[in-house]
This record gives C-alpha cells, sequence and structure tokens, in this order.
C-alpha cells in the first residue's frame, strides 16, 4: 500500500459537480449529493487519505449542464469526480439505473486499470451506489463501507400509508430491486456509516439481515467556513467577498420584494418539493395564528423553479398546495416563496438573514433520519423547532438549541414559534447553543477524523483474523496485472472418458506460473457440471469459467457471476418464448432440467438432424422476430443461446473489461463449439484429436494444430505460441519452464 489510504466514493444518481452543485434541483439531487461532495472534499484534506474519487454517472443531455459531460472534474490535488457513461447519455432517475449498473462496474474496472492504481477502500452511497461498491470490493477484495441515506422498506412503508399500492410503488420506483440490494448490502458491507442511532433503531431494524451488520455512527458536519455565525458581519475585522456580498443582496431583495413589512422576525424553512418536508404544515400554523401574523414573516424555500407546469407531478402537486395555502390564508405581503436559491452561497445567507432578523428555522418532517439543514442553520446561530424524533431530536438534545413539537399539529408549531420569538433571552440562548454546539459536535473536520479511526479499526481488525478480508476473493488485482490468459475447452481438449494424458503435467505448468498466467476454463457445461469436474480430474484452479457455451462467466472456483456479462447478453434475450417456438419444432426434445440455464435451452436432435432443418429453426425464429445464437454440437446437441453470448464473445469480453489485448490470450479446442473462440486475434490451439469441422482453420496462421492429444497437445501449444510470439515469450521467465 502506498502512504494513506485511496478511497473511492460511488454514488450514480443525481447531478454531480462540486462547483456551484444543483441541490435540490429535483429528487435525486437532495441532500445525499450535498453529503457526498462535502466528503470528498474533506476526506482529501486528511493527511491519512492520500487520494479521494466520487465516481458517478457522466451525463450529455441538452436538459442539464455541460459540466455534466467533463469525465474527470478536479477538486483538487487530492480530489476528484469520475464519470462513467452508463445507460446510454441522457439524465435519468435512479429508479431506471438498476439495470444498468454492471456496465458502470465494467468501465470502473477499466478505468482502475487505465490509473495502474487500485483502491484501498469503496464507499458506497444511496442503495445503488452500494451495489457497485459491493462488486468491486468483491473484485479487489478491499473494504467495502456503506450509507444508505434512504430506505426502501421505510420509503414503501411511507408510501403504502399515503394509498399506494405494491404494485404502483414497485412499477414507479423499482422497489423490490431496491430493498433486495438492500438487504445484500447488510450481509456484504464490511461497516455502514450511519448519521444517528435513529437510523439503526428505526429504519434498518426493518430488514431481515440487520444482526449481520456492523455500524459506526457519525454525524456529518457543517463547513464551518461557509456556515458562520450572523453576527460576524459586524466584525470589525471581518470581510465578505465580492461573491458573498452579492447573494447576501440577492436573496435579501428576493425575499423583501413579498413582505409588507420586512423588518419583522422571519420564520424560515428550506427543502426541496417534497411531501415528507411538511411545508404545508407550516403555512397552516403561520395562517391559522394571527397573533403569529402580527409578530412575524414567513419565508418557504421549496427547490428550485422555474414554470411549476414543466416540472414533474409531485413536485408540481406540493409547489401548487402551497401557493393555494398562501391564497387560502392571504398571506399576501406576509409570506416570501421564492423560486430559486444558490446552495452554495445563497443558502448560508438565508440563514444569516433570518438570524439577524431575530427569527426561527422550522424543520417539519416527521422522522427524519438527520436533519442537516437543521446543523447549518444553527451554525448561523438560528434558533430551531423540529420533530421530536428520528435524527432532529438527537441534534437538539445535545445542543439544546430549540423546542421539539408534533409536526403534524399546526397550532403546536404556533405555539412554540411563539415562544420563541416573543423571548428574546431565550432567543439569545438557542442561538448561541446552536452555534456552539454545531461547530464542536457537528463539524467535517471531526467526520473525518472518526472516519479514519474506523478506518483503521477495521483493517486492525482483519489482521488481528490473520487474513486480511478473506471473504474477498480479491480476483481482480490478478486479472488487473496478468500478462497472459489462456483459456482452454475442457471435454475432448484437457481430457475425454479413455484418457488424461498430460494433464499432470499442464497443471503443474500452470501452478508455477506465480499469478502471471490467468488460466480459464470454457465448456458447454453449465456452472454445476462444470463444478463436478473438479472433483473427478486434478485441476489448476481456475481464474475464470465461461460455461454453458458462453452464456455464463464466473471467476475463481468460488463461482462468482460477472454481472456486466449477463447485463450484456440479457439483451432481446426472450427464453420463454423460444422455448414455447421451438417446442412446435419436429426432431428435438429438451435436455433434461440439469442442462438447462438462464441463458441456455438445450436441446438433444434426431439422427436425421441436418443443415437444412437448422435452416428451417433460423427461419422460425426469424419470422417470429426472436434473436438467438444456435450451436449444434456433433449433430446430436443442439443449444439455443442469447445472439451475443458464445465463448468467443466471451473472451472478447473478458479481453475487454480487464483490457488485456486478445494476442495475449491463448484459447485452446477440439470441436466446432469452440471455432468461434479460436478464431479471431487471440491464439489458438487445436488438440489433435479434434473434430472434423476445425480442419477448415489449418490456413489461419494463429491457429496452431498440435501433434499430441488432449491436455499433452493444449501444453505443445502453449509452448509453441510462448517461443514465437516475443510478447508472450517474456512469460517464460516467471514460469520456472527450462524447456525454452
Amino acid at each position: 500500500m502506498l502512504e494513506g489510504f485511496y478511497i473511492q466514493l460511488f454514488s450514480p444518481h443525481g447531478l454531480f459537480r462540486f462547483k456551484d452543485p444543483e441541490i435540490g434541483r429535483d429528487r435525486d439531487t437532495g441532500g445525499q449529493v450535498k453529503y457526498v461532495l462535502e466528503l470528498l472534499e474533506h476526506l482529501s484534506h486528511h493527511p491519512q487519505v492520500r487520494k479521494v474519487d466520487l465516481f458517478t454517472r457522466k451525463i450529455t443531455d441538452k436538459r442539464v449542464s455541460v459540466s455534466y459531460e467533463k469525465e474527470i472534474e478536479i477538486v483538487n490535488e487530492k480530489a476528484r469526480i469520475v464519470r462513467v457513461t452508463c445507460g446510454g447519455q441522457l439524465y435519468r432517475s435512479k429508479e431506471s439505473l438498476w439495470d444498468h449498473l454492471d456496465e458502470f462496474v465494467d468501465k470502473t474496472v477499466r478505468f482502475i486499470d487505465e490509473e495502474a492504481d487500485f483502491p484501498d477502500i469503496v464507499h458506497g452511497h444511496y442503495a445503488d451506489g452500494n451495489y457497485l461498491a459491493s462488486q468491486l470490493s468483491e473484485i479487489y477484495g478491499i473494504p467495502f463501507l456503506a450509507t444508505g441515506h434512504s430506505l426502501g422498506r421505510n420509503k414503501k412503508q411511507i408510501l403504502l400509508e399515503e394509498g399506494m399500492t405494491p404494485e404502483q410503488i414497485n412499477e414507479a420506483f423499482n422497489m423490490d430491486r431496491r430493498i433486495k440490494e438492500e438487504e445484500n448490502i447488510l450481509k456484504t458491507a464490511d461497516l455502514f456509516i450511519v448519521s444517528t442511532q435513529h437510523i439503526i433503531n428505526t429504519q434498518y431494524a426493518m430488514y431481515e439481515n440487520v444482526k449481520s451488520a456492523k455500524f459506526k455512527v457519525i454525524p456529518p458536519g457543517v463547513n464551518s467556513s461557509v456556515f458562520y455565525p450572523f453576527y460576524r458581519l459586524d466584525m470589525p475585522s471581518f470581510q465578505m467577498s465580492i461573491e458573498q456580498e452579492q447573494a447576501f443582496y440577492r436573496v435579501n431583495s428576493e425575499i423583501e420584494r413579498f413582505l409588507f413589512n420586512p423588518l419583522k422576525p422571519l420564520i424560515l424553512s428550506i427543502g426541496r418539493a417534497d411531501k415528507r418536508k411538511n411545508f404545508e404544515r407550516i403555512i397552516q400554523s403561520y395562517g391559522q395564528d394571527k397573533e403569529l401574523q402580527a409578530m412575524a414573516n414567513l419565508a418557504i424555500f421549496a427547490g428550485v423553479r422555474k414554470d411549476i407546469s414543466q416540472m414533474p407531478q409531485d413536485e408540481k402537486d406540493i409547489l401548487t398546495n402551497l401557493l393555494l395555502l398562501l391564497d387560502k390564508y392571504d398571506l399576501y405581503g406576509k409570506m416570501a416563496i421564492p423560486k430559486k436559491n444558490d446552495p452554495q452561497l445563497e443558502v448560508p445567507e438565508i440563514y444569516r438573514i433570518a438570524a439577524r432578523k431575530k427569527g426561527v428555522f422550522v424543520n417539519a418532517t416527521p422522522g427524519e433520519n438527520f436533519g442537516l439543514t437543521i446543523v447549518e442553520a444553527a451554525a448561523c446561530g438560528l434558533p430551531i423547532i423540529a420533530s421530536p424524533t428520528g435524527g432532529p431530536k438527537e441534534i437538539l438534545e445535545q445542543c439544546e438549541n430549540g423546542l421539539l413539537v408534533n409536526v403534524e399539529d399546526p397550532a403546536e408549531i404556533a405555539e412554540a414559534l411563539k415562544k420563541i420569538i416573543s423571548d428574546q433571552s431565550l432567543w439569545d440562548k438557542y442561538s448561541a447553543n446552536g452555534i456552539i454546539g454545531a461547530n464542536h459536535l457537528y463539524s467535517w473536520t471531526t467526520f473525518a477524523d472518526q472516519y479514519m479511526e474506523a478506518i483503521h479499526e477495521l483493517f486492525l481488525e482483519k489482521n488481528k483474523e490473520a487474513a486480511q478480508f478473506s471473504t474477498k476473493t480479491a480476483y481482480g488485482k490478478k486479472l488487473t496485472n496478468a500478462e497472459l490468459m489462456i483459456i482452454s475447452d475442457i471435454d475432448g481438449t484437457l481430457f475425454d472418458e479413455h484418457s488424461a494424458e498430460g494433464l499432470k503435467e499442464f497443471t503443474e505448468f500452470i501452478k508455477q506460473s506465480n499469478g502471471k498466467i490467468v488460466f480459464g476454463l470454457a465448456s458447454g457445461r453449465n456452472r454445476y457440471m462444470t463444478e463436478a469436474v473438479f472433483s473427478q480430474y486434478d485441476l489448476p484452479k481456475p481464474d475464470i469459467l465461461i460455461c454453458s457455451a458462453g452464456s455464463e462467466i464466473y471467476y475463481s472456483e468460488n463461482f462468482i457471476p460477472d454481472k456486466g456479462w449477463e447485463s450484456h447478453i440479457d439483451k432481446q434475450w426472450k427464453r420463454n418464448a423460444l422455448q414455447e417456438v421451438i417446442s412446435e419444432f419436429p426432431g428435438i426434445r429438451l435436455q433434461e432440467q440439469a442442462a438447462q440455464w438462464r441463458f441456455k435451452l438445450s436441446y438433444y436432435v434426431d439422427e436425421d438432424f441436418n443443415e437444412n432443418k437448422l435452416a428451417n429453426l433460423y427461419k422460425l425464429l426469424d419470422d417470429r422476430k426472436l434473436k438467438a445464437r444456435i450451436l449444434l454440437t456433433e449433430n446430436k446437441y443442439l443449444d439455443i443461446l442469447p445472439f451475443r453470448a458464445s465463448k468467443g464473445s466471451a473472451v472478447r469480453y473478458l479481453s475487454y473489461k480487464w483490457k488485456i489485448p486478445l494476442d495475449q490470450f491463448i484459447t485452446a479446442g477440439n470441436s466446432g463449439n469452440d471455432e468461434d473462440m479460436l478464431k479471431g486475434k487471440a491464439n489458438g490451439i487445436v488438440v489433435a484429436n479434434y473434430s472434423p469441422e476445425l480442419e477448415r482453420l489449418k490456413k489461419n496462421k494463429l491457429i496452431y494444430f498440435t501433434k499430441h492429444p488432449l491436455a499433452k497437445g493444449v501444453l505443445e501449444g502453449i509452448r509453441h505460441h510462448i517461443a514465437s510470439n516475443p510478447k508472450l515469450f517474456e512469460v517464460m521467465k516467471y514460469i520456472g519452464d527450462n524447456d525454452h
């Protein structure tokens, strides 16, 4: 490990940019975007971090800024935002990204290989980011930290209470997939970073695998150089930048243009246009209390909007309701509902303006996980009113800077507001306590220190077990560093039912490679039938397994599936429709269930099955607009695969994913089933006991026909290619083979 940790953060959805982030633009660009950007910056300032990258999605879309097209955004000398293309180029909601996350993983693997720098820790954010981090943790054998931000089971329960059906919820939010992955992550993450104990006790408690998880409570902080006390403006030595002055002027003008008497105390609430933010209750509490209206003004900053009619339906409904309530209670001249705010410059000034007017901040979200706006407002000197549940309760009990009320009761909110606004000494007490508490308990410097302590404890704990992260295979490191990849067919190539000639010598050859050779098996067998081979024959431990004629790729003897390959070949694969159509075709019958697989249909064919019948089968599928690859082996066995799947396609995919040139591959086979793996730019081996259909490959200069059969022939072919290829010849010095 180089000095200091290299940390990778993953959050694929939302709009991420470090300069002028569009926090609150939509429901996917809310608090978690702000949290991750702050985390990125402050981890980069920690002396024990040598580099930190945030991986998110690259977006090329006229509806959003061109800044999201830039592949790498430099934040500072130790921090970057890395944007990865997946699921096309247009901006998409997080719910529609699930089927494209494996593409994200593959491209991240390529990026890591190009950088030649392995991460020490991966940290996922939200369910989709945690999925990405879990996959890369397995690939590279490194610790996986997870942060949920919000959880599917909790959201599903809320939506059910609001009247949606389970079917509607799943269709709108891909909820079943999300919850399934959240359950898996509870078992695979090495540590969960959560903001409050409340999140563990309520949200994670709803999950079956919660007892498998290890949690660490580290509350996020506020940037004290941005969120500083309102009275600092009056200090003789304090100077505002031109940008801050302009922001102060813009915000103050924007608020005051709504108000008849702008000097009155200002009741403030900020958040995106989300039903759970409960802005309606705040307006009701104000609108129903004439005394409160006489005492103070109200300002609601509900996200960013240009034209309500053009917004998503849920945001449109919320904003329309707010305006209708303003009209219902005739709050013109008393209530401001500005259309936009810049989170970087303007939001801190909004808090300070309200504090200078001796106002109060209201967070009316019931059961908020944390409540970052509460800490921000407190740091600026605003007293707080919030719900007595969740994160707000923990914050206010520690800081003693406000009142906890039932935020579903407008009258309770109004009484609490009047109590604080009418009592100057109480206001001063809450203001001072909030400033001190926010700076001592909720700083990003404190967060980063606790975060790095947790990582050190994690490594120390694993070292004590004398098997650092031993449950992870770390197959990715070997594949990235490989100098030669050997992929061999099994049956009829390494051995047959009568002989295993040369298998012992071949196995010894692979074992001596000191990790410089990646060894893979390619077979028509499915995963379980391939696994059975290892109990019968002394084969080298495989790094890669291509099964079911190229429709499955696995890594290591643990058979870890390549989900990127599954996503790739699943395109236009209609297994049920294919099986129904083929059942009508004469001369073929379905093989046993053990031979079937998600991406493979296997049949026996009659003795008289010939090329004409094969052509008729292709025509039948074409007429029904069904795309598939058909493999006929020894005129006995028929396999139907996704049109993107084959042994050769799998080899080319592995070359792309792991950035190993095809001329550093050696493939070996003996039958027509291996032909597309043998052809192309890889170095091919055809063993002496080959099937007649491979005779036509003799003209191919990259394919070597051996003198010996089976494994002895494979070893002969490997030595031939190594000796005749200068690029491969270098490998010889690593493998302890003295024959060349």
